[in-house]
């Protein structure tokens, strides 16, 4: 058994030292982009600043013969752009398909220093972190990265989920996880073909009325992820990591869209994949506390003082339960206000006008 003392050890002579903790940083949405395409890779320069992150996809939607033409993209867009504050990801293809090893040792030799979290798809045991954390630290250590590269597990399959939490614990690279509704469904047999989102057919019915039940009775459509995007929100918060929600496949379809990616954020999500422009503004809206939220939370903070005991606030007893919630809310707020100087002005009003009330 490795001792815990040697967890913060680079796993490679002249490796970065390992992250003791996670670094937050915004994340509402993992913007995606496939690096191969001319058209794609044009618009970049200007979708970078409005992104928390940009990440070039290298596995599902690239065709097989275009793997090497996406990678090298990759390369070059790297090589050419300032993306500021804008982080760079970027999903590797699968560990067992004939892609991967040439993804990271390219992308790690030649862009290491831009990289920030590499994404590893269908993950489904510490084995396959283990695997590319000693990986990452070998190509680190020869290409002098100056920092160590996250990484970001992909929620996909059934016995991935059977070991969320010793992914999640697995390296201290682990930056995060993400929930991957498609190929999960595939894994367990689900009878369903939506990329993420609800099924109108898996709902549950209110009891017949009357004695004859013959009167029509209503049906409440249920969200067929919850079990495990609960589960994997609890194991990054054990674990000191970040979860998201992943992709959300009917891109005209804002409104379930939006609600699919604030029940995620609700539950403990900090952020969710965007995979068409109109979803950035979706996911930015959604994973931002709502002003009047924040300013509540500030007065809460405020009134408690320390944090311990009980006060009455407009009618409802607050206590260290709801300090800590408070706190959390606050929190978010002011690392997303940081970075995005529109949301800082609508906090600050909207605290303004508590203050007058």
């Amino acid at each position: 058994m490795r001792s815990p003392k040697d967890f913060f050890r680079p796993l490679a002579v002249g490796a970065p030292t390992p992250v003791r903790e996670v670094p937050f940083r915004p994340s509402r949405m993992i913007h995606f982009f496939d690096p191969g395409n001319e058209k794609m890779a044009a618009k970049v320069p200007s979708i970078a600043p409005t992104v928390d992150v940009l990440l070039g996809n290298l596995e599902d939607a690239v065709a097989a013969d275009r793997k090497e033409a996406a990678r090298s993209g990759l390369v070059k867009i790297a090589k050419a752009t300032d993306f500021g504050d804008t982080q760079l990801w970027t999903r590797i293809n699968s560990l067992d398909s004939p892609w991967a090893l040439d993804d990271l040792l390219t992308l790690v030799t030649e862009i290491g220093d831009k990289l920030d979290v590499i994404m590893v798809p269908k993950v489904e045991g510490a084995e396959d972190i283990h695997y590319v954390d000693r990986l990452l630290a070998q190509l680190e250590a020869k290409a002098q990265v100056r920092r160590p590269i996250l990484v970001h597990a992909i929620l996909e399959t059934a016995t991935g989920v059977a070991n969320v939490e010793e992914i999640a614990g697995a390296s201290p690279r682990m930056q995060g996880i993400s929930l991957g509704p498609a190929d999960l469904a595939a894994s367990r047999r689900m009878k369903t073909t939506r990329v993420g989102g609800g099924h109108p057919g898996y709902l549950v019915r209110e009891d017949p009325h009357g004695t004859d039940g013959a009167a029509p009775r209503a049906t409440f459509q249920q969200d067929l992820w919850h079990y495990t995007l609960a589960r994997m929100v609890d194991a990054c918060a054990a674990h000191g990591i970040l979860p998201y929600y992943g992709p959300f496949g009917d891109i005209k379809d804002i409104t379930a869209c939006e609600d699919q990616f604030r029940n995620a954020f609700l539950l403990g999500c900090v952020g969710a994949w965007s995979l068409h422009p109109v979803q950035i503004g979706i996911a930015k809206k959604v994973f931002s506390p709502a002003p009047a939220d924040v300013a509540w939370a500030r007065k809460v903070i405020e009134a408690m003082g320390d944090g311990t005991g009980a006060v009455m606030i407009d009618g409802k007893m607050q206590d260290d339960a709801t300090y800590k919630q408070c706190q959390v809310v606050v929190e978010l707020a002011e690392a997303l206000a940081a970075r995005d100087p529109e949301l800082r002005d609508a906090y600050a009003a909207a605290e303004s006008r508590q203050n007058e009330e």
